[in-house]
């Protein structure tokens, strides 16, 4: 069997001593970028790991990061996690990925299982509004990020870190759109009303059509808890209707999925019959022949972000409370009707 490589193999081969090496595999700055590179690339080449066991005992820190998400069958979570991951994995970190399958009691069972393994900080894409398993991590001052979603819990929600899109200027965003575009009876597909993402982006729906001088139809809401099967059934509901919707506005990508299979099956087509506009712009919309329409969510940028900041708080290094909101972006594909309106516009003026 090959001996494993350790640091004094790798100090001697570099010509420095020991602690040099240590310093420089943890990217410390005391050490110049020149020595760094050429550690790292002897440790490559050795296929040297450190032993996170003694390593752990000495610093009394894994070097493992907690990830707790809803669910792996959404897409959405995959494109998060590899931000995570990449970014965990640039720093020297690893990490443990729990899928709570929508189940709070999953969560609290996951949130117990990760500090028994001794994680350094949890990042957490699971939380509801009023999430109470989140609150002994932070009256412990246990390291954890928000990502995606984030508590509206008035005692905790100033405590927390976290990094959000602007789900507000999200849902008015896409309904905006959809007003432009003529539609005047929009149904709205909402994930679950106890999560932070889906109220705030029903607040910016209801809010667009508000400023355009509109209200929603209430039997055109329909909770969908960030459900394909949901989304599906509730749109076959909706295309019943005597008087049914002309577009649809699915607070994510998962369920304009779900929408968008519903339409079809029903003999409609997209645009033409029924505009369809999603949420997240996960890999899966943007597919030829899917096209669908989004609000864009930096989810790799996300992901990356609250591994920097959990690593901050676990190292000590924190600082102030982060909150960091991005600002979303609608991406304009074809189930939405955009093309057709700009070809219309084209086409007009030379039968004229």
């Amino acid at each position: 069997m090959k001996k494993k490589a350790t640091i004094k193999d790798i100090a001697r081969l570099a010509g420095v001593s020991a602690t040099a090496v240590s310093m420089a595999l943890k990217d410390h700055p005391r050490i110049s970028r020149t020595t760094r590179e050429r550690i790292a690339d002897i440790a490559k080449k050795l296929d040297y790991w450190p032993n996170s066991v003694a390593r752990s005992l000495k610093s009394n820190r894994s070097g493992t990061l907690g990830i707790v998400i809803t669910s792996i069958m959404n897409p959405f979570y995959p494109e998060l996690a590899k931000g995570i991951e990449d970014k965990a994995m640039e720093r020297g970190y690893s990490i443990i990925l729990c899928s709570t399958n929508y189940d709070a009691s999953r969560q609290r069972y996951f949130v117990n299982i990760l500090r028994s393994k001794g994680v350094d900080g949890i990042i957490f894409s699971s939380v509801e509004i009023d999430d109470p398993h989140i609150v002994p991590l932070v009256e412990d001052g246990f390291p954890l990020v928000l990502v995606n979603r984030r508590t509206r819990n008035k005692l905790l929600e100033k405590k927390i870190d976290y990094v959000v899109l602007d789900n507000v200027a999200g849902g008015y965003m896409a309904m905006d759109h959809l007003y432009r575009l003529g539609h005047r009876r929009v149904a709205l597909i909402v994930g679950s009303l106890t999560t932070s993402t889906a109220v705030e982006r029903t607040e910016g729906a209801q809010k667009a059509l508000l400023d355009c001088g509109l209200t929603i139809d209430p039997r055109l809401v329909i909770e969908c808890n960030f459900s394909w099967e949901r989304a599906y059934q509730a749109t076959i509901g909706l295309l019943s209707l005597s008087h049914p919707p002309t577009a649809i506005f699915a607070q994510n990508d998962y369920m304009a999925l779900g929408v968008r299979e519903a339409i079809l099956d029903s003999g409609r087509r997209i645009p033409q019959d029924v505009a369809l506009v999603g949420f997240d712009d996960i890999a899966a919309s943007a597919i030829r022949g899917v096209d669908v329409t989004t609000i864009n969510q930096k989810k790799y940028e996300m992901g990356a972000l609250a591994v920097d900041i959990l690593i901050q708080k676990s190292e000590g290094k924190g600082g102030p409370v982060k909150q960091i909101v991005l600002p979303p972006e609608i991406i304009i594909r074809g189930s939405c009707g955009w093309r057709l309106r700009e070809a219309e516009q084209t086409i007009r003026p030379e039968s004229g």
